[in-house]
């Protein structure tokens, strides 16, 4: 390893072009090699890696040999990319001002007129189920709207719902996380929404929350995690209990299963066995630590931090993988799912898929364009799309959920900066802040009623 009194870094995205060099003494720790990257990309999170090594926040400068290379590679993703459950049918977008824009079917949450003036303003993250959408706005108050019976509506809760930091949703309920750790549930009783079961336990240390379709999972400060819901998807969790009273890091919800990883990089499963809640087929493939979960409706896939994919679940919605298997040996950096395929970006920006090939897992027909230069991927239920460092888009799958972006190709053109997807639709948010929709129109893909409210000023979207 070089001795150097400094060492000279260069960051770079997933095209190779340079974001910054930073100059860092041996004894500086890597968290202002994170700061530098965050700043760049506001409102995402990342990896950073040397090699094919992942540098964490708190590794030493002098711990990476520069004599095999002074560059660090950026991997952006958006915090929302991992949940699994999607609206339906509509889209919302926050403002530069705070204020939210929606459009797709008005039954899911694509009209919000009617809490138009608690929108207008002071608002900061929005979560969804399958119909209905849910803002926390500055303060910490939270504004519902779409079906009432899928969490549209807090009804008898509204007087409970302060204080909130953070939202999770299942296909028709809401929880969340208040200030003082506490989490509160409306919405579909057999979805989550009710969580009398376990209100001793949600009292306070909350600090996550993950659904699957119909049960929620509390991350709590220790390491422990609590469960309430369909005991089906979820819900009952005793079968496991021993192994999630600590040291649970990372929890993931599918449809019907969650996946929690814990310190010692073991992974637990508990839910439907078939279809994710049992792992113990590819349990011994966990050595090396897993980074993180991705899902399908019923089949799990796990980046490992040495950047090997390991899948299980339901073979027939991409819990096999075997195809493709040398080309997850090592190099992944995301993983993401529609219904029934997966997609790995690798550390040089090119793709792999597999599963349902109506769904997404045969890219062939644009395969020359994903050899290289990606940067993000998002899907819908039944499509994917590849954001490219330079700006461009790139979409492959069942036309009608968004597979086919021909028709609005110009109107991407290379000036995409964030991807948001529906189950049948896909939103792309450009650099001038203006929004471009396609898939299917009735679910999101069309947004000529606000198209005026569109053209600027937007800076996140959320489906």
């Amino acid at each position: 390893m070089a001795s150097v009194s400094r060492i000279e870094l260069e960051l770079v995205d997933m095209g190779g072009n340079e974001i910054c060099r930073k100059r860092c003494n041996p004894t500086d720790t890597a968290v202002s090699l994170y700061e530098v990257a965050l700043a760049a990309k506001p409102g995402h999170q990342c990896r950073l890696l040397h090699g094919l090594r992942e540098i964490k926040t708190n590794d030493l400068m002098s711990s990476l040999d520069v004599s095999l290379t002074c560059e660090i590679l950026v991997i952006w993703f958006h915090p929302s990319s991992r949940q699994f459950i999607k609206n339906e049918g509509a889209f919302s977008a926050i403002t530069q001002a705070g204020s939210v824009v929606t459009w797709g079917d008005r039954d899911t949450g694509g009209d919000s007129a009617a809490v138009a003036c608690q929108l207008s303003d002071g608002v900061v993250e929005l979560c969804s189920t399958e119909r209905a959408f849910a803002a926390i706005k500055i303060d910490g108050s939270v504004v519902t709207w779409g079906d009432p019976c899928w969490g549209g509506k807090l009804g008898a809760m509204a007087s409970e719902v302060h204080g909130i930091t953070q939202l999770c949703g299942t296909q028709a309920a809401f929880a969340g996380i208040r200030t003082d750790g506490s989490v509160v549930t409306w919405g579909n009783p057999d979805s989550g929404g009710n969580s009398d079961r376990v209100a001793s336990e949600l009292r306070e240390g909350a600090v996550r929350l993950c659904g699957t379709g119909n049960a929620f999972a509390a991350l709590k400060v220790h390491g422990s995690v609590v469960t309430w819901g369909s005991p089906r998807d979820g819900g009952n969790s005793d079968a496991v209990a021993s192994q999630l009273c600590n040291g649970v890091v990372q929890l993931c919800g599918g449809m019907f299963a969650f996946s929690a990883v814990k310190e010692d990089a073991s992974v637990v499963t508990w839910g439907v066995p078939g279809f994710g809640g049992n792992c113990e087929g590819v349990a011994t493939q966990f050595q090396h630590g897993v980074y993180q979960i991705c899902s399908t409706r019923s089949a799990f896939a796990a980046l490992k931090e040495d950047g090997a994919v390991v899948t299980w679940g339901s073979p027939a919605e991409s819990g096999m993988s075997q195809e493709v298997a040398s080309q997850l040996a090592e190099g992944v950096v995301q993983l993401c799912g529609t219904d029934a395929s997966f997609a790995a970006m690798k550390a040089k920006g090119s793709v792999v898929t597999w599963g349902d090939p109506y769904r997404g897992g045969n890219s062939d027909t644009v395969a020359s364009r994903l050899t290289g230069g990606v940067s993000q991927l998002c899907s819908t239920g039944g499509a994917f799309a590849a954001l490219k460092v330079e700006g461009s888009v790139v979409t492959w799958g069942c036309p009608i959920a968004g597979g086919d972006s021909e028709k609005v190709a110009s109107k991407l053109g290379n000036t995409v900066s964030q991807l948001s997807g529906t189950m049948a639709s896909f939103a792309a948010l450009k650099s001038d802040g203006s929004v471009v929709t396609w898939g299917s129109r009735d679910r999101g893909g069309s947004s000529m009623r606000v198209a005026a409210l569109l053209s600027k000023e937007i800076i996140r979207l959320h489906s």
